[in-house]
């Protein structure tokens, strides 16, 4: 058997070697005109409109972290799926994959912060599943499988097909948190109090810049991968390029210097309270001052601008260029 016909630690980071996982196998195995898209979710036609489908599966590492937990994580992470595909997420299912030893007091813990999380986006938990695995190690270990339901009540959907050159590129925080977040803790680091992860649902802000009906020409959340592979992935989906900068772009001192110990790029490394906003340059400005009036928004910037150079570059605080690639996979730690 060949050395390269095994499934790596890598082909689940997020990054190339994820891509060419699913280009090889899923993608074009079980391609269709809905899956084709490769978005976060699916439109579907149904006799009385349209609903957005989506489904992720959590398995993070260390279960408990500073800012959340896998279960707030699961459900913010669905809900946000559907938000940024212009949805209006309403129902999740809830499937846990229990390793035997988990404590009592751990599962209740999760659901607790899966009922908080659930309040908070306003949506419900409406069917799920639950099973029980043998343990291997001493740790705590759970997985989660969510799927989400949602409904569209915008005219207008995003769609990466209508980015054009000239359009503005917006974030509505600080980048890393999560990542950075999760990595402290495994690092046992001394300062992983104050890095705190920014998981959290942006349905509500979403909805806002959406009810403002600006020219909103494609949103997504920057998870894996961080913000690096979703503005790679976008500049290869629409044929045009990105020029950021890298002085516009939030990122609190402690991620960035933790970031720096750990030898980790913020650029690559996840969010997951993080949306990317592409704008036409007439609404930027409107798009930017809504976002800021939202509590997961005060931190928002404009970082960039969309190109006709078909590549990714970032202008450096010195005043170079860089050229922004689309991660690997084998150095992304696993944070969802």
């Amino acid at each position: 058997m060949k050395n390269n016909d095994k499934i790596t630690m890598g082909h689940g980071g997020g990054g190339q070697l994820t891509s060419e996982l699913l280009n090889s196998t899923i993608f074009v195995k079980l391609a269709n005109e809905h899956l084709d898209k490769a978005d976060d979710g699916a439109v579907l036609d149904c006799p009385f409109g349209q609903l957005c489908f989506t489904t992720d599966s959590y398995v993070i590492d260390p279960i408990f972290f500073p800012g959340g937990d896998i279960g707030k994580l699961a459900v913010c992470g669905t809900v946000n799926d559907l938000a940024v595909m212009g949805a209006i997420p309403r129902w999740l299912s809830l499937s846990l994959i229990i390793s035997e030893g988990l404590s009592f007091t751990s599962l209740n813990r999760i659901i607790d912060s899966i009922a908080a999380a659930t309040k908070e986006a306003n949506v419900q938990i409406v069917t799920g599943d639950t099973k029980v695995i043998e343990s291997y190690n001493s740790k705590e270990e759970i997985y989660i499988n969510t799927a989400g339901i949602g409904f569209f009540v915008h005219e207008k959907k995003p769609d990466i097909k209508a980015i054009v050159p000239g359009d503005k590129i917006i974030i509505n925080g600080p980048i890393a948190d999560h990542g950075i977040a999760i990595m402290c803790v495994r690092e046992s680091l001394g300062f992983e109090t104050k890095i705190k992860s920014d998981a959290g649902a942006l349905n509500s802000l979403v909805k806002e810049v959406m009810d403002a009906e600006l020219d909103i020409r494609f949103m997504r959340d920057a998870t894996r991968g961080g913000l690096a592979m979703l503005l790679v992935d976008i500049a290869e989906a629409t044929n045009l390029g990105i020029e950021i900068n890298e002085n516009a772009i939030p990122i609190n001192a402690s991620t960035r210097h933790a970031a720096e110990l750990l030898g980790l790029d913020p650029l690559t490394t996840a969010n997951e309270g993080k949306c990317v906003f592409v704008v036409s340059a007439e609404d930027a400005d409107r798009t930017l001052e809504i976002c800021r009036s939202h509590p997961l928004g005060q931190k928002s910037k404009i970082i960039g601008t969309v190109t006709g150079n078909n590549k990714v570059e970032m202008i450096t605080d010195i005043g170079g260029r860089r050229i922004i690639t689309r991660p690997l996979g084998k150095e992304l730690p696993r944070i969802c």
